[in-house]
């Protein structure tokens, strides 16, 4: 730091120097220097461009520019040039601009420094305006324009930008490429516009500086080709910080967090970013303790967090009910300082609502900002989350400015506390009042929909979208499946799926969809499109296993369903949960393998409940076996012993077997128990 700093001074000294002396020239040897009009060009040219380095010296620059109008050079192209490049870099952008509308032999170099001006100062609309009066355009012009365009997430105008330059003959530079390429990983990341990209650059042989390799990795990455981002990152000459985090970056939003760990472990120098990705990547996959051991980790590297890497930590203590953890960092939140951010307060009002500590909740909502709409979101999220509907409620019509997020935790929590008729009108309030729904209220919208199965509140909805152009995520498109699925539309559930199929990249749409024909019986669909599934670059999960054992139970496709079950956890390390083997037992079950079903439960690495006993019990009735059903009957009563509807299957056992005196006997103990079963009910009266 302390070389630093002396290096600085010297710099400043040395232009100093030079403007002293160069201002010190004596008359008789300024004239001198004018009839050599090129020596005193390229003095006046090199002082300006010296004191264009530091900010410090304006003044300095000021007093030349007034030597070059009293000497009649403020014709002079090149110095109007350095003027004005010197004026731009130092803030004084106005006394640029007026010197390049008071001239008329200003070349493409003025009109670029201008460019370059208008784009630092965040003037798009009058940098594009010159770039297409400009008379000649050369990369410097492009490269400019489309950097401008890309910083501030015009990514699409930037793009085509790049391809009317390509058509115009320019040929871009490194900078150039690594600004589209930028762009491209923002709007338009897929593998075929990565590998024009790519090959574009090798033609060019802008493949060797860092900045051009490390956005190639990102592209790449965000195209889903992360073992080509390697193959690019092994190859790389030069890796700087930011190439190391865009790799790991890559392989934490894939999901591949282990591997991403093994770079993390390579990274010569890391800095807050590379920790703040790895922990990040292991909360994203909900390894919270690996998440704070390397947290505590970074701490003895004597690496301070910065505010993004607590508010992470904290949200994934919120999301694991960890309550003394999140509350460690809460200190830490009150020591550093960043309890001052209002985004912080929300997300310490979200934690302590996710864990359940309402009244904690409520104390830190006290503190916070008021006209922060976040901290009142928050609170209300944990209201809903724990079924304080009207303490919610209340809240809401308190609020003094409500956004989109605040009518969206009011339809998702009345969807969730089963007060469907509220969410929808709700949704219908907001839609009057002029507020666009977003994806967050449209996913609460149709789950309350679906749960009510209203196909015409449905099809409504769905057109709303379509004519609000609200855009479709994979999350949102499940949502519309699942709807249609439930309220029993297979064929437009179907097109909805055909619609988003190849552009979705999560499997929850194709989650959607498998578990859809399930449950309406089609199982053979359901397991082609599940066979389709594993032909492309997606991650399953336990929720496509649930669809496809489903499948499998109705169609009575046992072997299929055994396999599926297995490859669960060998090829795709997926540990089955107590629905899975419910799956299973109700699979083995309907085929009449009791035995085997019996053994499958008494092998499960966790307890049997209802659900499991009930189902054995269910396929023990149908199959007329009274000695597993009388044991599934038995631990059944163990788990829920005031469960009447499973004495009453034991008892229609008993009877289908013609052991009547063993079915008085289920009957005469819930009489004395004053069990009984669940009354039915009428659907239509």
């Amino acid at each position: 730091m302390k070389t630093t700093a002396l290096n600085a001074k010297i710099l400043q000294f040395s232009i100093q120097i030079k403007f002293k002396c160069f201002c010190t020239i004596s008359p008789p040897d300024f004239q001198t220097l004018l009839r050599k009009p090129n020596l005193l060009e390229s003095s006046i040219v090199s002082a300006l461009k010296s004191i264009s380095s530091s900010p410090s010296l304006i003044s300095h620059g000021q007093q030349l520019h007034s030597l070059v109008l009293k000497s009649g050079l403020e014709s002079n192209v090149y110095i109007q040039n350095s003027l004005m490049s010197m004026y731009s870099k130092l803030g004084l952008f106005s006394c640029a601009k007026s010197i390049f509308g008071s001239s008329h032999k200003l070349d493409y170099v003025s009109c670029n420094i201008m460019l370059a001006g208008n784009v630092k100062y965040g003037r798009l609309d009058d940098a594009y305006e010159l770039f297409v009066k400009m008379p000649l355009r050369n990369c410097v012009s492009y490269t400019t324009m489309i950097m401008g365009l890309a910083q501030n997430e015009y990514y699409g105008d930037a793009i085509r930008l790049f391809r009317e330059m390509r058509l115009s003959g320019v040929v871009p530079g490194e900078v150039t490429m690594a600004s589209v390429i930028s762009a491209y990983a923002r709007v338009n990341a897929d593998e075929r516009s990565a590998k024009l990209l790519h090959g574009l650059v090798l033609k060019l042989g802008l493949h060797l500086p860092v900045i051009v390799s490390t956005n190639l990795v990102l592209l790449y990455c965000m195209s889903s080709c992360v073992s080509d981002a390697r193959i690019i990152f092994d190859e790389m000459v030069e890796k700087n910080v930011v190439s190391w985090n865009v790799m790991l970056n890559g392989y934490v939003k894939a999901g591949l967090v282990d591997l991403g760990r093994e770079l993390f472990g390579e990274i010569p120098l890391k800095d807050v970013v590379s920790w703040g990705t790895m922990i990040d990547g292991y909360v994203q996959v909900g390894r919270l303790r690996e998440a704070l051991a390397l947290y505590s980790e970074m701490r003895y590297t004597r690496l301070c967090p910065n505010e993004v890497m607590i508010v992470d930590i904290v949200s994934a203590c919120g999301q694991a009910a960890k309550l003394i953890e999140g509350q460690q960092f809460h200190v830490l939140v009150v020591k550093m300082g960043f309890n001052c951010y209002d985004f912080m307060q929300a997300t310490l009002i979200h934690f302590y609502g996710a864990c359940a500590e309402i009244e904690l909740a409520c104390l830190q909502f006290d503190e916070a900002n008021k006209d922060h709409v976040a901290c009142w979101n928050a609170l209300i999220a944990g209201l809903m989350r724990y079924g304080m509907v009207n303490d919610a409620s209340h809240l809401f019509s308190m609020m003094p400015e409500r956004d989109v997020f605040s009518w969206s935790s009011m339809i998702s929590g009345y969807s969730q506390n089963g007060q469907l008729n509220l969410a929808i009108e709700l949704f219908h309030e907001m839609v009057a009042k002029g507020i666009k729904p977003n994806e967050i209220t449209m996913i609460g919208v149709f789950s309350a929909i679906s749960s009510l199965g209203d196909l015409n509140e449905g099809i409504r909805a769905h057109d709303y979208m379509d004519k609000n152009s609200i855009p479709i995520s994979d999350n949102l498109s499940a949502a519309i499946i699942d709807m249609y699925a439930k309220c029993a539309n297979v064929d437009l559930a179907l097109e909805m799926f055909y619609r988003v199929r190849d552009e979705t990249r999560d499997v929850s749409p194709w989650n959607a969809i498998i578990c859809g024909l399930a449950m309406h019986g089609h199982a053979e669909m359901s397991l082609r499109i599940f066979s389709e599934l594993q032909r492309r670059n997606i991650n399953l999960n336990s929720i496509t296993f649930i669809g496809v054992l489903s499948a499998c139970c109705h169609a009575g496709l046992v072997e299929a369903g055994e396999e599926h079950f297995k490859n669960m956890k060998t090829v795709y390390g997926l540990e089955p949960n107590i629905k899975h083997y419910g799956c299973m037992v109700d699979l083995f079950g309907r085929a009449g393998r009791l035995r085997e079903a019996e053994e499958l439960v008494k092998s499960m690495p966790m307890k049997a409940d209802v659900v499991i006993w009930g189902t054995l019990l269910a396929a023990c009735k149908m199959h007329g076996n009274t000695d597993i059903g009388e044991r599934a009957a038995e631990n059944l009563a163990k788990v829920e012993p005031s469960h009447g509807p499973s004495r009453v299957l034991l008892s229609n056992l008993y009877a289908d077997a013609g052991r009547w005196e063993d079915a008085f006997s289920v009957r005469n103990r819930m009489r004395s128990e004053k069990l009984a079963r669940s009354p039915g009910y009428s659907g239509i009266m």
